[in-house]
This record gives structure tokens, sequence and C-alpha cells, in this order.
């Protein structure tokens, strides 16, 4: 029964014809991993040297172009801005007729009874307008000049904060950094013993932090991708090249059960490595912690993952290099604060599936780098969000369904 289930399953004549029954048989093949049935054991490259050939092809219908989404319809009532004359209300399109010619205009209401009236061509100098929710904004007049002296105000403030970011930027530019070794050995190694296809952004993202690391400038990129688009696997690579540097690095997160998730997945990716990694939160023992607190400081702990924790006071690493921030949104100000501490001189890498605005807009305009991973790994099926009432079956059958998964 064995042997007909070896002949199926290495569909090839040339090699039904060569196999010798309780023999070891050598067979070029490409499979991903072995299988044991009943007294027929076959192992792969990948459980014998723990590494896999990497001829995974796919096919990526990504395009590497700028995403162009759709312009906000205007509604009867909406809210307008105008560059020149302020903020309006939108009543409609309107057909004029003007030295005998007939044209359709958009018709804007203005305090008091003042209307303005825009040909459609040059809808490009009107917005719609974006504030709190719910919150009604003041109806500007026309010719009153408040609204010129309003965006004077806001230009003023606009400035100050910019002032204060370029600042900050450019002190983070003159300060002087780690510039780490090129890849080494080592490091290809490492790279080598990853079980999947990268892809192409994940390439790109590992390309530019290596450059960015051996730099003497310090490092400040965020790494945006969506949850499950190998994230996490470019920043062990970061993490890994600091380490043979002789530099330690802390991984940040922001709940207890992430920061166990990544110390476990870090355990497995390096263990074949002789590096010491260790984990502080709230479920580490005091005496462990300790212990913890004591190789940071003489440099026995080479990887640290935690909660916030790792930003108490008592945490002082030897010779810290890299820090990677996971989710850093989800963080309080005060944590902020302390984690801008760090910016001074040590690289720091923050992933992010959503950042907030504020740091994607630094990002955007070169305060800080950014690199993204738009393009899903082999067999990544996209994430199914549903809007639903609270029904305590549909979230019992959803905990059953991942804890079998």
């Amino acid at each position: 029964m064995t042997y007909r289930i070896l002949l199926k399953y290495f569909d090839d004549t040339k090699v039904q014809n060569n196999i010798k029954v309780n023999k070891v048989n050598i067979i070029i093949k490409n499979t991903n991993s072995g299988f044991e049935f009943n007294n027929l054991i076959v192992i792969t490259e990948n459980e014998l040297y723990n590494k896999r050939e990497k001829n995974i092809k796919f096919n990526n219908k990504f395009q590497y172009s700028s995403k162009i989404k759709d312009i906000n319809k205007l509604h009867i009532g909406d809210y307008i801005v105008h560059n020149i004359h302020g903020i309006g209300i939108y009543e409609g399109i309107v057909t004029l007729t003007q030295m005998g010619i007939k044209k359709d205009y958009l018709k804007l209401k203005y305090a008091g009874k003042d209307k303005l009236y825009i040909p459609v061509e040059k809808i490009d100098l009107i917005s719609k307008y974006s504030g709190n929710e719910g919150a009604t904004p003041k109806i500007s007049k026309l010719g009153s000049g408040d609204w010129q002296k309003t965006k004077i105000r806001v230009k003023d403030k606009i400035k100050d904060i910019a002032n204060r970011l370029l600042k900050l930027s450019a002190e983070r530019e003159a300060k002087v950094g780690t510039a780490f070794e090129k890849d080494t050995e080592e490091q290809l190694i490492f790279e080598q013993e990853f079980s999947y296809e990268e892809t192409k952004d994940q390439i790109l993202a590992i390309n530019q932090i290596k450059n960015d690391m051996e730099k003497m400038r310090p490092m400040d990129r965020l790494l945006c991708g969506d949850v499950g688009y190998g994230k996490t696997e470019v920043a062990f690579r970061a993490m890994f090249k600091a380490v043979l540097n002789n530099k330690q690095v802390a991984y940040l997160c922001p709940t207890t059960i992430l920061s166990n998730q990544q110390y476990e997945s870090a355990l497995d990716r390096f263990k074949t490595f002789p590096i010491n990694i260790k984990l502080l939160n709230r479920f580490t023992p005091k005496k462990e912690q300790q212990k913890i607190i004591d190789g940071l400081k003489t440099g026995k702990v080479d990887i640290l993952f935690g909660t916030h924790r790792i930003l108490s006071n008592d945490i002082v690493f030897r010779d810290l290099g890299l820090l990677v921030v996971d989710e850093e949104q989800r963080f309080g100000v005060l944590h902020k604060e302390k984690i801008k501490e760090y910016k001074a001189n040590v690289d720091i890498l923050t992933l992010s599936a959503t950042p907030i605005p504020r740091t994607l807009q630094m990002s955007m305009v070169g305060l800080r780098d950014l690199s993204l991973i738009e393009t899903p790994p082999v067999n990544r099926y996209p994430i199914q969000t549903y809007v639903l009432a609270y029904n305590k079956q549909i979230i019992k059958e959803a905990i059953y369904k991942e804890l079998s998964r």
C-alpha cells in the first residue's frame, strides 16, 4: 500500500521505475515538506538542512503606481470652503445666461443673502468642509476680510508647528549614530533560513532599512503593511544585523499578548544562532525581571521584547542600537515622549498596519522615511470585515474558529 502511495505521490515514470523498496531512495522533486505514512518516510531538503530553495512563483496583480480615490460628490446643503471667500453652503447647479451664452454654475450661499456662482469647470476652487463630526462651522460673509484673517492665523500656527518639527528633524540629522557593517555571511545564512518566498515589497523594504542602518545618521523609518504581509520578518532581519554588530535590540509592543506572540516567533526564528532573547511584561516573575535588568546592563541580553515596561526608568541598556516599535499609535502620550528620548542616537523602526494621520503625514513630507509592503504573500487571503449587531453566538463561533485554526 505504501509503495502505491509513493508511486502516486511521485507521478513520474522514471522515478517509479527506479524506486527500491526497503531502501533509501534519493529523488529529485520540488516539494514543500516531508511526511510520514505507515512505514514510508519522505524527508526533504528543508528537514535535513533547515532551508528551502526559494523557487515559488506567483502572479502579482498589484501595480506600482499611485492610488487614486473617488472624489466625494457634493450634495445640496454641504458645507464648502472657497480658497478666497471662505466657508459657504452648496445649493446645487444652476444654468445662467451671460452675454447670450448659457452656462452651468455652482451656486454657493454665504452669510446674509450673499450668493456666489462658480463655473463648473472651476470646481477645483472649492473643497468640502471637514471638521469635527456634528460641528457647525461659521458661514463667511463675502467681502468682510474675516476669512483672510482666519487664514493668516492658521498659517502662523502651522508655521510654528512646522518649525518645531523641522528643528527636531535637523537636530536628528546632525547627530551621529551607529553605522552598521555591510551584510556578513551570518546575515545571509539567517535570511536563507526564512521558510517562505519574500515578496517584492519585502525585499525593497529590507534593502531600504539596511541602507539606513549602514549610515552614520540614526534611522527613523516607518514600515507600513497589512496584517500578515511580512513586517515582522523585515524587522527580524534588521534586529539580527544589529546583534551581529554587537548592539542590543528592544522590541516594544502595545499589549502583553502581542509581546508574547512576537517573543515566541523570535525564539523560533533565531533558534539556530547563539542570541539571548528575553521577554519583559507583567507576566514575567519578579526574580526573572531583575535578572533581565541586570543582563541588559551587562550586555548579556541581546534582544528584549516587552510592553511599555521597557520604557521604565530602571531599564538601562549597555549598548542599545535598534528600537523596534510595533503599532506606535496605540501608545499613550507619556510613552511616546519616552520613545522620543531614544531617537537621539538610536536607530528606530516603527511597524504599523494603520498609522495615525500625523505619523503618516510626517513620512509623506519627508520628516520620516517610509517603506510600504502592499504585496500579499503567497496564499494570503484578505481580511474579511463584518459589521453586525452584538451577538454572543457569533462571538463564540469566531473564538472557536480561531482556536481551531
